[in-house]
């Protein structure tokens, strides 16, 4: 089960649930500035960042 991380671990910036934000398939999480700063490569483990799935109420 993915795990809704509620900061970027790049600036801290704040996430919300249904908000945007990218993840790769070690659940890194960043927001959609930095993860495009990055050109969508996570620095952890160099994996992909996808666009996080948001939950629907």
């Amino acid at each position: 089960m993915l795990k809704m991380k509620e900061n970027c671990e790049s600036c801290d910036a704040g996430l919300t649930h249904d908000g945007e934000a990218f993840v790769c398939s070690y659940e890194c999480t960043f927001c959609p500035e930095c993860s495009q700063k990055m050109d969508h490569k996570c620095p952890n483990c160099d994996g992909e960042l996808v666009s996080r799935p948001k939950r629907f109420a």
